[in-house]
């Protein structure tokens, strides 16, 4: 039987079952039609399928699996391709584990960098959020599994997240915290999606509408079911089920139940919509049952050495002066707790139970490495005798490597940080060693971004983020050379919290509404407006070759916006070492835009692999959305006329060519005009050009020609002419010459004709 005909079959009863969880985890199916349980699991970074001792936030254990590096490290590979490999070995895992459901991936933009699950999030950049999600999506379904791409919408913060409200304009929407889940939908087809907890725009998320299905569905043509998070449905189920939200989770809410019977019972609900939700929730049920395969198995000893790859292709080289790549043969201090107890992945509901946890002093058995802790991760406050053991054994060495970075008390699902800085012990421990050690290297193990005081002291910066179960290895693969250094970071860092675009507002108000009014200035379009000095800027990453960047090649140099642009730029390894190279392709809007767009937008990247003097050939196509941001007056995006600068750069603020390109629009927007209409507005068009120049005759301003020079402080004509030009046609009117009490109206109607 097919969904629409087990749905004819159930009771009224079975159908609100439906609709809510089992369990925590499993779902209430029909089971007497012959329609077996199913189970969803969290895991964003590695499956965590628990049994009887069920909870949402990581407290409890789950089965042994393979602890995957976050999404805030695995994104600063910019590697779509170990994006869909990643998910096509956690689809396989889920199969093995009977998971018909992926909570994950997480995509929600990085807003501020205090939001407490950042080490989920992929990046502030929605372009690459989306793409990077498209390949994980597709890998996981491809095993006939599918995923629930979360936390939808405007979710950017943990503090109250169950109730405040996300206060944001439509076209910040539009263009920031939706495009990523748009991409997702529209291109990779995720059978469901995870409502948020919180309010957008005065509305909870379960009860919207407008996003769950006039744009999730109607707009975007999303064909599964949405889920909620756990715990993120009203009190009214009937208002969250006509909005578009079929699934309740996690169960048993009996209530709910109820009130599903008795308001279709009473004709408050259509029972066509509950058959509706019904439907959605079994195709997807079938979908996986109807596609078993019961005897995959798990291959723990080589997801091991997948993680390992991912981290090492993840982590971000930050600084190095020439310190980096160690050697084998050299007298090296590990320094940090964490070099022996890493910090590798987050706390909440992506809590895994590592099947392996391998650490840097571990991994770095055979090696001549002495060992001193340096702080107790259980304290924030310096210990002295701890430093001072480790400043002796830094001193004694060729080369010291500290190992620090933020606590699982710090970070973690349900509760936002407080500071980017990392625990006073830690920070002591850098100034301790780069004291006693001129030749230091910091190896930072956190979900998000911090502040570095000391970086001016320190020779050498590697970004560990939070690196998975393999992250000891994957660290020293990095740190001797024996893998080249290829991440970029996917999110700025900014010098100070106080820079963030969000610090004003981003834990909302008494009312507990949060505004997002920063709006579409997020992370690097705001630090670059603002030409605000960073620590590190978005896209930034080193290597240990060098590349070189020429011949930034159009394809054409006049286009409308319905066409597509073809860019190639040539990347060639200049250095001595085979690595690879993201090439990250920008759009500016044109330089006399009258609208408030960012300087430059991330529209393109590729990753590519050079060996030592080899150059290839790197190529992007861009179409219409590349240069279009979202008009709210036509609801829809908008190329507007004129030069655009296409950018191929190795970071957002490191741009190596650039091209220019004229973009006509072929969208004719019909102006109306009304009495506040201003006459510059009106001479941008030929037809209010001659309709005003009447009226402008005559008035005061009709005889303006060159402007002149007043030392008397007289009003000179260019003044004149620019308060001719800011003048509203009401007040235009009086300055006429006109007694005829119908010339307003009489001009509006020539204009709008």
């Amino acid at each position: 039987m097919n969904a629409k005909q087990i749905v004819s079959q159930m009771t009224l009863e079975e159908k609100a079952a439906l609709c809510s969880g089992k369990n925590f985890w499993e779902l209430q199916t029909p089971e007497r039609l012959g329609v077996p349980n199913v189970m969803v699991s969290d895991g964003p970074c590695g499956i965590r399928k628990q049994g009887e001792e069920a909870d949402h936030l990581g407290l409890n254990q789950s089965v042994p699996a393979t602890s995957y590096p976050t999404g805030s490290c695995m994104a600063c590979s910019f590697d779509r391709d170990l994006f869909k490999k990643q998910g096509e070995v956690l689809g396989s895992d889920c199969q093995a584990e009977n998971l018909s459901v992926l909570l994950g991936p997480a995509i929600n933009i990085k807003r501020s960098p205090l939001g407490g699950r950042n080490f989920e999030y992929l990046s502030e950049d929605p372009y690459l959020a989306g793409e990077l999600a498209k390949n994980y999506i597709d890998g996981v379904q491809s095993n006939n599994v599918g995923v629930s791409v979360k936390h939808y919408a405007a979710n950017s913060q943990e503090y109250n997240r169950m109730s405040s409200d996300s206060v944001v304009d439509e076209r910040t929407l539009r263009e920031i915290y939706l495009p990523a889940f748009e991409a997702c939908v529209k291109e990779s087809k995720p059978w469901t999606i995870m409502c948020s907890y919180n309010r957008v725009n005065g509305l909870f998320a379960a009860e919207n509408k407008y996003l769950l299905t006039d744009i999730l569905r109607d707009e975007w043509g999303f064909d599964g079911y949405v889920m909620s998070d756990w715990g993120a449905t009203t009190s009214d189920r009937t208002k969250c089920l006509e909005a578009g939200l079929e699934l309740e989770m996690p169960g048993k809410n009996f209530a709910a139940d109820e009130q599903i019977v008795r308001d279709v019972q009473s004709g408050r609900l259509d029972e066509a919509v509950l058959d509706r939700a019904c439907e959605r929730i079994l195709n997807i049920v079938l979908r996986y049952t109807e596609n078993r395969k019961p005897e995959t198995k798990i291959d723990f000893a080589g997801n091991h050495e997948f993680a390992r790859k991912i981290a090492a292709e993840s982590m971000v080289l930050l600084k190095n002066d020439g310190i980096l790549p160690l050697k084998k043969d050299a007298k090296i201090a590990f320094l940090g707790k964490f070099a022996e107890t890493p910090r590798f992945q987050g706390g909440g509901s992506s809590h895994v139970n590592a099947y392996q946890v391998t650490g840097a002093l571990e991994a770095a058995k055979g090696l001549n490495v002495a060992y001193a802790p340096g702080y107790d991760t259980a304290k924030n406050e310096p210990d002295p005798a701890l430093l001072e053991e480790a400043a002796k054994v830094a001193a004694e060495a060729d080369v010291a490597v500290v190992f620090v970075g933020i606590t699982d008390a710090m970070e973690s699902e349900g509760m936002d940080r407080k500071s980017l800085h990392m625990p006073e012990n830690h920070e002591a421990l850098v100034e301790a060693v780069a004291k006693a050690q001129k030749n230091t290297v910091v190896v930072v193990m956190c979900g998000g971004n911090i502040v570095m005081p000391w970086i001016d002291d320190v020779r050498g910066v590697l970004y560990a983020y939070l690196g998975g179960e393999a992250v000891g290895p994957a660290t020293l693969d990095l740190l001797f050379g024996d893998v080249n250094p290829s991440g970029k970071l996917a999110e700025s860092f900014p010098k100070a919290l106080a820079d963030n675009p969000s610090y004003l507002y981003f834990f909302g108000d008494e009312q507990n509404k949060t505004e997002y009014r920063e709006g579409v200035f997020v992370g690097y379009r705001y630090y670059d407006k603002k030409e605000m000095d960073v620590l590190f800027p978005f896209g930034h990453g080193l290597s240990y070759t060098t590349f070189e960047y020429s011949d930034l090649t159009l394809d054409k140099t006049e286009m409308l916006d319905t066409d597509t642009l073809t860019a190639t730029v040539k990347v060639k390894n200049t250095g001595a070492m085979k690595g690879k190279e993201i090439v990250q392709l920008y759009v500016g809007a044109p330089k006399d835009t009258k609208t408030l767009r960012p300087v430059k937008e991330l529209r393109g990247f590729e990753k590519v692999e050079l060996a030592p003097g080899e150059e290839k050939t790197v190529s992007f196509t861009l179409s219409k959305r590349a240069f279009a941001y979202y008009r709210t007056d036509i609801k829809d995006w908008y190329v507007e006329s004129g030069e655009y600068c296409i950018m191929a750069a190795k970071s957002s603020r490191d741009v190596c060519c650039a091209a220019p390109v004229k973009v006509q629009s072929t969208t004719q927007i019909k102006r109306v005009y009304t009495m506040n209409s201003t006459v510059a507005e009106i001479l941008e068009h030929p037809h209010g050009q001659e309709i005003i120049g009447k009226v402008l005759a005559n008035s005061m301003f009709g005889g303006m020609s060159n402007p002149e020079v007043d030392s008397q402080g007289v009003m000179t004509s260019e003044a004149m002419m620019h308060m001719g030009l800011e003048m509203p046609i009401r007040s235009l009117l009086s300055f006429a010459g006109s007694t005829k009490g119908t010339l307003g109206q009489d001009l509006l109607d020539a204009l709008n004709a």
